[in-house]
């Protein structure tokens, strides 16, 4: 069976990342595994369905990857949220997929694919199965030893941390919870078992995952352990950057804020997902603060950790947001000058509450108030960044660019894949990939940097 190539096509969050690396490293024992689809016998797609733009991008990878099935790919097997929410659907519309993975059955995946490759068949999964969404029971955790034979798809320098899985906290637009069960915390013994291995690895950063990390202990310590397991971690040696992400308002402690404030290997970086700040629209979201509580949160923070980065997430066109909802947000995010901000158009969910509100918004105004609000925040971007020129900071590097001529790393105040990126000009000096340096900001680009080394 070790002729057999494996290709992992990982879409979605990097909590779905984290799932694909464990996979990856349960099967890499026995198969061999390659990053080009083209080359491989078996294909693994591993889904999202959170909104409508990751299912359609699931769906067309599917079929993209089917493809090969004319060619040189013997077994094509479909994973991941989008397949445990519509399962029998899926089953009857993509008759191309030989095996459809649902979210409990992850820790059976290898027993599936040997007996596909071994009998050429797909046994139909004995759990009960619906299109509709359900409430599901808690998600077991993946056994230690998975999390510990992880194969890691992030380069030399970081690695996701999963602290949990699932989520707890009901928002009304949102189908996770139902998708992948209420809130699970892994327990701490293991997570520090994990990030020394990640460290004896070479990893230098961890990043800190769950649905809301600052759920992180609360099942299961009757408390919140966040700012006690960054504490921990910090103590490795080996990691010199942590991150947390996903760290929900209600739930950020003046425990977590002097921690941040006070450990400097934890990045002075909060990912907070408001969502809006109209109080109606939070609380049709089902959201657990209100304008006052987030105002205030942020106003602490930023007393506490005079150079912290803040993060926010918004969606617009929400059902029921008025003009003055929209207004309200406008003005709110000119005001707070977030240093980084992301929006999302609201996606009519089935299956959730948000999905059956009344007046639900046209595309056209989503579209347009989804516009304004990433015009703003570019604007607010721009002036952020141009007061670093001149400033010094600490560049991980982590790569050049395609012709050579500059290297490219971040801050610790840059998360990968979603914030900008610092260029240093490349004027023949010692390889400094994968190591930290000093740098002199001396221009802006876009949502980038320009530094020379210093």
């Amino acid at each position: 069976m070790s002729k057999f190539k494996v290709g992992m096509v990982s879409l979605g969050c990097d909590k779905n990342r984290v799932d694909s690396e464990l996979i990856l490293g349960s099967i890499n024992k026995f198969y061999e595994i390659t990053n080009n689809p083209k080359d491989a016998e078996i294909i693994i797609i591993n889904t999202c369905g959170f909104i409508d733009s990751a299912k359609e991008e699931a769906i067309k990878t599917i079929l993209e990857m089917a493809d090969y099935k004319q060619k040189r790919c013997k077994y094509l097997i479909a994973m991941g949220c989008l397949v445990q929410r519509y399962y029998e659907d899926l089953k009857k519309a993509i008759p191309e997929v030989d095996l459809w993975i649902k979210l409990d059955e992850y820790d059976h995946l290898w027993d599936k694919i040997e007996d596909l490759v071994k009998r050429n068949i797909v046994e139909e999964s004995k759990t009960k199965t619906s299109t509709q969404i359900t409430k599901i029971e808690p998600m077991p955790m993946f056994e230690q030893h998975n999390f510990m034979n992880r194969t890691i798809t992030t380069g030399k320098n970081y690695a996701y941390l999963k602290i949990g899985e699932g989520c707890s906290n009901r928002c009304t637009y949102c189908a996770i919870p139902y998708i992948r069960g209420p809130f699970v915390s892994r327990k701490k013994e293991d997570i520090l078992e994990e990030a020394k291995k990640l460290a004896k690895d070479g990893i230098k950063e961890l990043i800190v995952i769950a649905q809301d990390t600052t759920k992180y202990g609360e099942d299961i310590y009757g408390e919140n352990k966040l700012a006690e397991l960054l504490e921990e971690l910090s103590n490795i040696d080996e990691i010199k950057w942590i991150r947390f992400l996903y760290s929900y308002p209600e739930g950020i402690t003046d425990e977590l804020i002097n921690v941040v404030a006070n450990n400097s290997k934890i990045a002075k970086y909060f990912d907070i997902p408001i969502q809006h700040i109209s109080d109606t629209v939070l609380k049709r979201m089902n959201r657990r603060t209100n304008k006052k509580q987030i105002t205030s949160l942020i106003k602490k923070i930023r007393k506490a950790i005079p150079d912290v980065t803040i993060r926010t997430t918004l969606i617009v066109g929400f059902p029921g947001e008025t003009k003055e909802d929209f207004k309200e947000l406008e003005d709110f995010v000119k005001e707070t000058k977030f240093d980084k901000l992301g929006a999302f158009q609201y996606s009519k969910e089935e299956g959730t509450p948000a999905a059956k509100l009344p007046d639900q918004i046209h595309g056209n105004t989503k579209k347009a108030r989804y516009n304004k609000i990433m015009s703003e925040q570019q604007k607010i971007s721009n002036d952020i960044l141009k007061n670093k020129i001149g400033k010094k900071c600490k560049v991980l590097i982590e790569e050049t660019s395609f012709d050579n001529k500059f290297y490219i790393g971040r801050t610790m105040q840059d998360v990968p894949e979603i914030d900008g990126l610092v260029y240093i000009k490349n004027d023949g000096q010692e390889n400094i990939l994968n190591t930290f340096v000093k740098c002199e900001v001396i221009d802006v680009k876009n949502y980038d940097l320009i530094a020379k080394i210093v």
